[in-house]
């Protein structure tokens, strides 16, 4: 699985917006320095999170861009399908939308499988976890195993 830039910089802005969820709207400029996104790229960003219902932009001097509900109610999956689309695709389809035969047909609840994690995962952290520098037990105890620190 591959997380995308779209999908980087997104959970990177919502998080931007997390953390200052209770002094009023940031500025897409602000957000974009703040971690290092293109200007531009990140003004497509969250317009595709705005068309999502996670982020609520307000015009004028104080405008700019804040959470549309509380960062605890959002969660990273929320951030990467606004962006991505859907967590897990084979060639662009959803897993339970293949068909295999013979000796490949034990793929597709291998690919289930897959997907079934990483939504366990990406939908069990919120961005008031990650914003607040503690993840749930379940994603923090992975982290343990120094296998999972390695490329093979």
């Amino acid at each position: 699985m591959r997380i995308s830039a779209r999908a980087d910089y997104a959970v990177r802005a919502a998080l931007v917006l997390a953390a200052g969820e209770r002094n009023g709207p940031l500025k897409a400029e602000a957000i974009a320095e703040a971690q290092e996104i293109p200007h531009k790229f990140l003004e497509g960003i969250l317009n595709d999170m705005r068309r999502g219902g996670l982020v609520v932009s307000q015009r004028g001097v104080n405008g700019g861009y804040r959470l549309a509900r509380p960062s605890a109610e959002i969660s990273v999956a929320d951030v990467v399908r606004a962006v991505d689309g859907p967590l897990v695709s084979v060639r662009g389809v959803r897993p339970p939308e293949l068909s295999y035969s013979g000796p490949a047909e034990p793929l597709l609840p291998l690919w289930i499988a897959l997907r079934a994690n990483v939504r366990r995962i990406l939908e069990g952290v919120s961005l008031a976890d990650v914003a607040s520098g503690h993840l749930p037990e379940m994603a923090h105890s992975l982290t343990e195993d120094p296998a999972a620190w390695s490329n093979p």
